[in-house]
């Protein structure tokens, strides 16, 4: 069935797309929004029924709640410096029936197909078997939803239990087991600390490479909120040395815990969050291997010689990026996570093509989720224009390098960004190509 033309198709009703929603309705700017659930929220409402979520139920939000929220739209201070994420979802709830976005959202309508058409409009299916032509499109469906797993996978056959860390809700799901956490990232050492405080079980965590143990307070101070514009302008190896200095302060040595220390400088990856992974190391109730070498049955060998069994296996080893409503290959390799779009956000070969949230940065992703949208609507409305395509992919290769040359190689990496500095440079693009 053919309908009217709208303008904007907004992919997505989660941080990042409510966000857009609301920017487009102050510009006043059509569009239609459309989400896979029956509520806002997406990676952040419990249990959505959208199948996408990844939170588990204990889980809170590692960016602290004065940094995190909507520029006019600020979390109350009255919530924990670290909410939850029923508080979290609340907050996102309030924000959309305060701007008056809920009506403007098709709810438990998912995108089938983006089609690009010779006239560069792009023509949208839904599994509702309804279809529309936009001028524009923003994806906004996320990231953290399809599950990654060790590719190639480990020699042998593990016959124990198996779960990617997408599917953990609850303790009791892995309680009282000889648990193996594969990867040490945010998931992967909040699951084994709240195992580990059952005192059931043997709690290990296996990784390639080891992270450096960032604590979430430092003297009754949030951590993140010591970084600030200015800090941010600092030579890499001062931010670097100023950094490793203040965790010394704070916690000494990660050794002295018994968790290794990665060889490679400290900010060369995301890093991993929590005020409990070296407390509860010390009193030996998590252990570390490295990369596991190989599986036999229940037994896991590393890399390091040893060995031992286990009755279950979490890989907390992220997420693949994943558009499945895109028919065209208009990436040449997402399989490894390698998005290739200027500024994060547009494509230099459909620049009516917008994706946003489509980064991992250190710091919150809503305020740079928001700045995104701001300046998406002034492209759309005329205010600013785009550099041409070849100054795109240029500075997308530029970008490419500097990522390249900063961070451990992995998919994990592709999409980092430093908050201010990233922040900033939108900021400046809308000023420098303003119409």
């Amino acid at each position: 069935m053919e309908h009217e033309e709208k303008k904007v198709c907004i992919v997505g009703a989660g941080a990042s797309g409510i966000s857009a929603a609301k920017t487009l309705k102050e510009y006043g700017i059509s569009f239609d929004c459309f989400e896979k659930g029956s509520q806002i929220g997406g990676n952040w409402r419990y249990n959505n029924d959208n199948g996408r979520s990844s939170a588990y139920n204990s889980l809170h939000i590692n960016t602290n709640r004065d940094i995190m929220g909507y520029s006019d739209y600020p979390l109350p201070r009255g919530l924990p410096m670290f909410p939850h994420h029923s508080q979290i979802i609340q907050y996102f709830d309030n924000y959309v029936d305060h701007f008056g976005l809920r009506k403007l959202i098709r709810f438990q309508t998912s995108v089938e197909e983006l089609l690009h058409q010779p006239d560069g409009r792009w023509l949208v299916r839904t599994d509702q078997g309804d279809q529309y032509l936009y001028d524009y499109v923003i994806v906004a469906n996320g990231h953290h939803w399809n599950p990654r797993y060790p590719d190639p996978p480990f020699p042998g056959l593990f016959t124990g239990d198996v779960l990617h860390s997408h599917h953990y809700r609850v303790p009791e799901q892995i309680q009282g087991k000889d648990l193996l956490l594969v990867g040490i990232g945010n998931s992967a050492v909040d699951i084994a600390c709240e195992v580990a405080r059952l005192h059931k079980g043997r709690v290990t965590i296996s990784s390639r490479s080891g992270a450096y143990i960032v604590p979430n307070w430092i003297m009754g101070k949030p951590l993140d909120s010591l970084a600030n514009p200015l800090t941010a302008r600092l030579p890499l190896f001062m931010q670097r040395l100023l950094l490793k200095t203040t965790l010394f302060l704070a916690r000494g040595n990660q050794e002295a815990y018994g968790v290794p220390t990665p060889q490679r400088p400290i900010l060369s990856e995301h890093p991993t969050l929590s005020q409990d992974l070296l407390t509860l190391a010390g009193r030996g109730l998590i252990e570390f291997k490295p990369n596991i070498k190989a599986f036999q049955e229940k037994e896991v060998y590393f890399e390091d010689g040893s060995h031992a069994a286990y009755d279950q296996i979490v890989y907390a080893t992220g997420y693949k990026i994943s558009f499945p409503f895109l028919k065209e290959p208009i990436f040449t390799n997402s399989e490894e996570n390698d998005i290739r779009l200027y500024k994060k956000v547009v494509h230099p070969n459909y620049p009516n093509l917008f994706f946003q949230g489509l980064i991992q940065p250190l710091g919150a992703i809503m305020p740079l989720a928001e700045v995104q949208a701001i300046w998406i609507a002034r492209l759309i409305s005329g205010e600013c224009r785009l550099p041409t395509r070849e100054q795109m992919q240029q500075e997308i290769s530029q970008d490419a390098k500097k990522v390249q040359k900063r961070y451990n190689p992995s998919p994990r990496h592709t999409l980092q960004v430093d908050f201010y500095p990233y922040k900033a440079g939108i900021e400046r693009e809308m000023k420098k190509m303003r119409v």
